[in-house]
């Protein structure tokens, strides 16, 4: 890709703006398999600690997002014959608004099961707490079971242990096949009232629309730790990427854009308790892979990495090679040159200029986004 038509695509920042104030926690895309479900909760179990949550709310919040995660794997659409199709694959998305966690899964179903999922649908909403419960057992005892295991059940439960409707959408990809989105919110207090209906499940189906227009695979918004970088990486050690070598790199570049941010970062407000808040996407354009981080820093130490990135990118790639041995052994280097060999790392490993950006937020700390092409 050329450096112009990357800056010309990174310039206006949309998927950065769009997140830096928002709930958003992350989203999937993608095949789901037992080790990204795994990252999943992992990733949100870390979340719920750093925010100092109950073990009780914890235990729900995982009970529900297995239900939602096991449907997904159950269900989606896999095709073992060709490449999967980026408006077939599946979804996970999780935010945490107003004291609310919200989980919406996204898959393709038949047409034909339309009108089953939907009666079972209206009819778990109908029921209150007693009901539902009398409805479980019933479904248990007597309802079929169907060769991909389920007879409901899973819906039944995550309305039992959230106390809440579940929302959901269907969109038409074709004469065969939809989209089916379900979303399921549980209170960071479990003693309040029930979560009432501004949610709207719309606002997902236009974000899974963004996520594939712009060839999104994941994206993590949120306080980041070492606990929380290792989750993301082993999100990323499941995809295939094509051409030998380059989940290596993916992997080599992606824990030098983190590390960074863990390192040099630096929070906005105190809401967060552990980990440097981080927006981090990858997105694919043909064969390259972007890879982007943003995050705040000091305006104090804007000058110097400005300096450090442009003379990173002015350096040929034997000159870089000779500039890293320099930092690496220390040797002399112009203080305004002088770069940490983590972004050396950055220019080296990824073969490409690291483009960047930086928003100022107010007197005392800008926004600085960071992508680097695979």
């Amino acid at each position: 890709m050329e450096q112009g038509k990357i800056e010309e695509q990174f310039s206006d920042l949309s998927v950065f703006e769009g997140l830096q104030y928002e709930d958003l926690v992350y989203v999937y895309r993608g095949l789901f398999t037992q080790t990204i479900t795994d990252s999943i909760i992992a990733l949100t179990e870390n979340n719920l600690d750093t925010s100092g949550s109950s073990s009780k709310l914890k235990k729900r919040v995982f009970s529900i997002m297995v239900e939602c995660l096991q449907n997904i794997t159950r269900h989606q659409y896999v095709d073992d014959e060709q490449e999967l199709p980026p408006d077939k694959s599946s979804l996970f998305v999780i935010c945490d608004k107003d004291r609310t966690y919200q989980m919406t899964s996204g898959n393709v179903v038949n047409n034909e099961n339309i009108p089953h999922l939907q009666e079972l649908l209206n009819k778990v909403n109908s029921l209150d707490k007693e009901t539902l419960k009398e409805y479980y057992k019933e479904v248990l005892e007597e309802g079929s079971i169907s060769n991909k295991g389920g007879a409901g059940l899973g819906l039944i439960e995550m309305a039992r242990k959230s106390g809440n409707k579940l929302y959901y959408t269907f969109e038409n990809i074709d004469d065969e096949s939809s989209y089916f989105y379900m979303n399921t919110s549980i209170s960071h207090e479990l003693d309040e009232e029930p979560v009432g209906g501004d949610f709207n499940i719309q606002d997902v189906v236009s974000l899974h629309k963004f996520v594939l227009q712009k060839n999104i695979m994941l994206i993590f918004n949120g306080g980041l730790t070492q606990k929380s970088m290792m989750e993301i990486l082993s999100l990323i050690n499941e995809q295939s990427f094509g051409k030998l070598g380059r989940k290596k790199k993916m992997c080599n570049v992606m824990v030098e854009m983190l590390q960074n941010v863990v390192k040099h970062g630096v929070k906005r407000d105190e809401t967060r308790t552990a980990g440097n808040p981080v927006i981090f996407y990858i997105a694919q354009e043909g064969d390259d892979f972007n890879l982007n981080a943003g995050n705040y820093i000091d305006n104090g130490s804007i000058e110097k990495v400005r300096t450090k990135i442009e003379h990173l990118n002015s350096l040929r790639d034997d000159e870089l090679e000779d500039f890293y041995t320099k930092c690496l052994l220390n040797f002399e280097i112009d203080n305004s040159k002088e770069a940490g060999l983590g972004l050396v790392d950055l220019r080296m490993k990824s073969g490409h200029k690291i483009v960047y950006k930086i928003t100022p937020i107010n007197e005392k700390m800008s926004f600085i986004v960071m992508q680097v092409i695979i």
